[in-house]
């Protein structure tokens, strides 16, 4: 049973982490969330599959983007 509350403790703690960061940044912008922006994940150089930014700009397409 403990176990149990604390990992609904650890969830919930984690969940207003991210409430607190969202509510804090300007218009809930997280700046650099492009998989783009990593060279672990994109070795290739490869545009990013949602806004096609490369990774060689600098911000991101997802305001032109349009679905």
């Amino acid at each position: 049973m403990k176990l149990l509350f604390l990992t609904i403790g650890l969830l919930a703690l984690a969940f207003a982490g991210i409430a607190i960061k969202i509510w804090s940044k300007k218009d809930g912008k997280f700046a650099g969330t492009c998989a783009s922006q990593s060279p672990f994940l994109n070795k290739d150089g490869e545009a990013c599959g949602y806004c096609g930014k490369l990774p060689t700009e600098q911000d991101c397409r997802k305001d032109s983007v349009t679905r």
